[in-house]
């Protein structure tokens, strides 16, 4: 019975086996031997190896370039492809004029026709790709359209570059300073992203310093770049108006302690003109508070011009501007009072000698006169 035994438990533990192996209905069936040492053993380490052997579900991510944008691919199981567009812009303001007509007629092939009647800006296209392969419609492909890099020029001095590298936007600049008038010394640049998510359950949403959108299409680009070069000349005007409160300040210093001030009638004439000249460019050459045509026909580029005109803060910024005016005007009305009274103090001292040579030599004469009769 004891050598009984070891063949029962051997025939008991093979029935267990072929148990579990038949619970797994994606295993083959098992080849046993009875010279096998360790069946049980055989059959789990044939279970994990197939378990092991099953992938782990994952969502696949992908990250490229796509015509000179930072891409990124999402792909699940149950939904399409969708590229994540990363399109960087930069505005810069490098003078005080553009002549628009000029640079329209030198770069005609690459002027986008306006979709308004807004004349303070023209819209170029430029593209790597050469004209033979444009013509045929390879344009319109939804990955190559986006190698297109935008140029939005405005009259006013400023130049808002969409798509385009640091390194590249040297180029396109020296196309627009060949129009230029009044060349900035210092020229200012401010750096901004539009993001183009199809999936966007809005229209748009914001970000810091960036924009997200459903699609980024011509009127979007005129939209943003209105607003990022008004902010950019507005940030020039703001810098002069600054360097005049500085200036009057200054003078006001001295004034607390000599009681007197030393400028000239010439020089504070042209103080006049500048604030007057950059309260004139803010309202009327940037059309700050100018309708836009794009925005009054569409709502979606009417909430995109209304976001980014409250993220640059355009109106609170002009407010501080017509503020440090007011103060500048103070003080140009104060200080011309004040030269005013002097030239005023000066001619009746002028009137006050007259009068007194008048009266020496009446004097004399009288005194002459009263010598000359005999006693």
């Amino acid at each position: 019975m004891r050598r009984l035994q070891p063949l029962f438990n051997l025939s008991l533990l093979l029935r267990n086996s072929h148990n579990i192996s038949s619970s797994f209905t994606t295993l083959p069936p098992l080849q046993y031997s009875i010279s096998h040492n360790h069946p049980a053993r055989s059959v789990i380490s044939y279970f994990l190896r197939s378990f092991s052997t099953i992938p782990a579900s994952s969502e696949a991510y992908e990250v490229g370039f796509v015509g000179g944008h930072r891409a990124h691919r999402y792909k699940s199981a149950d939904e399409e492809e969708e590229v994540v567009r990363y399109v960087p812009v930069k505005a810069y303001f490098l003078s005080t004029s553009i002549d628009l007509k000029s640079l329209q007629v030198e770069n005609a092939c690459d002027v986008i026709p306006p979709s308004s009647r807004s004349l303070n800006y023209i819209a170029l296209r430029y593209s790597d790709f050469p004209p033979e392969i444009m013509d045929i419609g390879f344009k319109e492909h939804r990955d190559h359209r986006y190698s297109y890099r935008y140029v939005v020029v405005f009259q006013y001095g400023s130049a808002v570059l969409f798509n385009i590298a640091d390194h590249e936007a040297e180029q396109y600049l020296d196309i627009v300073r060949k129009h230029a008038s009044g060349l900035l010394s210092e020229m200012r640049k401010d750096d901004y992203a539009v993001v183009e998510k199809p999936s966007l359950p809005t229209w748009m949403q914001g970000g810091l310093d960036y924009i997200v959108l459903k699609s980024l299409d011509i009127d979007g680009i005129r939209i943003i770049g209105s607003v990022l070069g008004q902010s950019i000349a507005l940030d020039h005007y703001i810098r002069q108006v600054d360097d005049m409160v500085e200036e009057f300040t200054d003078i006001n210093r001295v004034m607390e302690k000599t009681g007197n001030f030393d400028m000239k009638r010439k020089k504070l004439f042209q103080l006049v003109g500048k604030a007057n000249s950059n309260l004139a460019d803010v309202i009327i050459r940037l059309g700050l508070f100018d309708r836009s045509e794009i925005a009054w026909k569409n709502a979606n580029y009417a909430q995109i011009l209304e976001y980014l005109r409250e993220e640059y803060e355009l109106n609170q910024r002009f407010g501080s501007l017509d503020f440090k005016l007011k103060f500048v005007e103070h003080n140009i009305h104060f200080l011309q009072e004040v030269l005013q009274n002097r030239r005023s103090d000066l001619l009746e001292w002028g009137v006050i000698i007259l009068l007194t040579i008048e009266i020496a030599i009446s004097m004399y004469e009288i005194v002459k006169d009263t010598n000359i009769i005999p006693s």
